[in-house]
């Protein structure tokens, strides 16, 4: 898909590139050279990304086609589940040609510039600028006087100003898309990005000026510039050169975003029918590792395992939408989600739902929610895999509490439809206190699978990454007690990270010939990692297949 994606922009480029070293534009070209065709190139491709830019986040749209194309093709389908990163690719197109298109538009208007105030009033530019001069007549040069400057013309052109409007948007929007601002700061990239609307008007309107201006097709047929150029003194009084007439190129960018648009549009608007529906705050639950635990309920509200949703707190933002995955699974009576306090909007959360507390809170003191979803993830395809590995780091557990709870009652109701047949689960964990609430979840299911006599169904690791001299020693004294002391499974906890070689080799031999299916929740690097070994060790008949969540 993104080769697809690069050769388009490739042929859009070359494209244009050669459309304006067409005859229609010699006369530009003289004023300019081939600065005109390293403008309108990139223009081009940003017509065709802008296009783009906006239908990675139309997740109902997305999720429409994802449940379409699913029984069809589960690699479309995972290229679907990859929006985000697309989303962001195309973001770094578009700023890659804006500034190829800013910096070939500085040459245009100094260069312009330059014609208009030429000494020489016998060179072919300069009279070429003075064209235009007289009322109603068509011009070339866009700079109409001697006495004005380059700046003053962008602040005081449609395309100028338009021009500095977006550009300013688009840093706006860029550097607040880093990791570190989103992570941190997310209502600082949140509000940000939505300059959107500004970039998209000042792009439709960007165009208006026609500041860009080539030969008219009737001039065309009257005037051959390739014969007549040189006679440019006699242009008027030789009947085979009449003076050149222009006209600039109609505005085309609304053609290519007005679909995009609408979309967007249809998108919040489904959006914000979801927000008036009731969402019911059936039970919160404060964990220990300053994690707080929603359960929901919603009126035909349906769910797959390991779909998130976009969560709104209407006491705490009109605006803002956060999104989470949700960790209970399909066979349950309710919806939740796990929401680990890091930011404002979560920790304003924590605060409405009596995190900081001492006593109980009663039902109506609750904030009110509104919810948007479910949207499908990867995860959603974990059952069409005879072997499954499961890895999450952190809080990107949660997702896979949703598939081991639904896993647990599939067995639990005789669900002989399921084709999973081994689980491997690991969990990477920075700190002792992370483990705290998913371990009750473990502790469950090792539980109740002695029981059922399927513990060799799922086998899971569990990973402390860093720990305190304090904590190793205090571990060791423990080490020989019956259950881990950190988590109180029977799996002892493993400290460092796992040697995925390992890892994936232990796996190949013990199931030749089958699709492992890899689920990652997860940093980016680890994900390169994990992607690189599926590549590298699919081979001798076990072929493992990489998917990963992506908000």
């Amino acid at each position: 898909m993104q080769l697809v994606w690069l050769g388009i922009n490739a042929f859009l480029f070359v494209h244009f590139y050669m459309a304006f070293l067409v005859d229609r534009f010699y006369y530009t070209r003289v004023i300019l050279g081939h600065a005109l065709s390293w403008a309108r190139a990139p223009a081009a491709c940003l017509n065709f990304n802008c296009m783009l830019i906006l239908l990675p986040v139309c997740r109902n749209l997305l999720s429409f086609l994802r449940g379409s194309i699913q029984c069809c093709s589960r690699t479309a389908a995972r290229q679907l589940d990859r929006n985000i990163t697309f989303h962001k690719l195309v973001a770094y197109m578009i700023a890659f040609h804006t500034a190829v298109h800013i910096i070939a538009h500085l040459f245009n208007f100094e260069r312009f510039m330059d014609a208009q105030l030429e000494a020489n009033s016998s060179s072919l530019p300069h009279v070429l600028s003075l064209i235009g001069n007289k009322d109603n007549e068509s011009f070339l040069n866009p700079i109409r006087s001697n006495e004005t400057n380059p700046t003053i013309v962008m602040f005081t052109t449609v395309a100028g100003l338009t021009g500095v409007v977006i550009t300013l948007a688009l840093i706006l929007i860029i550097t607040s898309s880093m990791e570190v601002i989103r992570r941190s700061y997310f209502e600082v990239f949140w509000f940000t990005h939505h300059l959107f609307i500004v970039f998209f008007i000042g792009l439709v309107l960007h165009g208006i000026g026609r500041i860009v201006r080539g030969q008219s097709f009737d001039s065309l047929k009257h005037h051959d510039p390739i014969k007549c150029h040189s006679q440019f003194e006699e242009w008027g009084n030789d009947p085979s050169c009449p003076e050149p007439k222009f006209a600039g190129n109609p505005p085309m960018t609304w053609k290519w975003v007005v679909g995009p648009m609408f979309l967007f549009l249809c998108e919040r608007l489904v959006r914000f029918h979801r927000s008036q529906q009731k969402v019911v705050i059936t039970k919160v639950v404060m964990h220990p590792s300053k994690t707080l635990e929603l359960q929901m309920k919603k009126k035909g509200f349906k769910m797959e395992v390991g779909q998130y949703i976009f969560m709104q707190c209407p006491s705490i933002s009109q605006l803002e939408w956060h999104p989470f995955t949700l960790t209970s699974a399909p066979e349950e009576d309710h919806f939740s989600v796990h929401i680990r306090i890091v930011g404002d909007w979560t920790q304003a959360l924590y605060s409405a739902c009596g995190g900081d507390k001492t006593g109980v809170q009663d039902a109506w003191e609750l904030p009110k929610m509104a919810v948007d979803g479910p949207f499908g993830t990867a995860s959603e395809d974990v059952f069409r895999y005879e072997v499954v590995m499961l890895v999450g780091a952190g809080i990107g557990v949660t997702p896979f509490a949703s598939i081991l709870k639904s896993v647990w009652y599939k067995h639990v109701q005789q669900n002989t439809n399921v084709f999973t047949k081994k689980i491997y689960f690991y969990w990477l964990c920075p700190e002792t206190q992370a483990f705290e609430w998913f371990a009750d979840l473990l502790q469950s299911l090792e539980r109740q699978m002695t029981e059922k006599h399927m513990r060799d169904f799922l086998s899971y690791n569990i990973y402390l990454t860093r720990w305190k001299d304090a904590e190793a020693a205090h571990l060791r004294v423990q080490y020989e007690a019956e259950n881990d002391p950190i988590t109180g499974l029977k799996q002892k906890t493993l400290y460092g990270k796992p040697n995925w070689d390992n890892e994936f080799n232990t796996i190949a031999t013990s199931h030749p010939g089958c699709k492992v299916g890899v689920f990652l929740c997860g940093p980016q690097a680890l994900g390169k990692s994990l992607e690189k070994q599926c590549h590298s060790q699919s081979q001798g008949g076990t072929e493992f297949i990489f998917n990963k969540e992506n908000f």
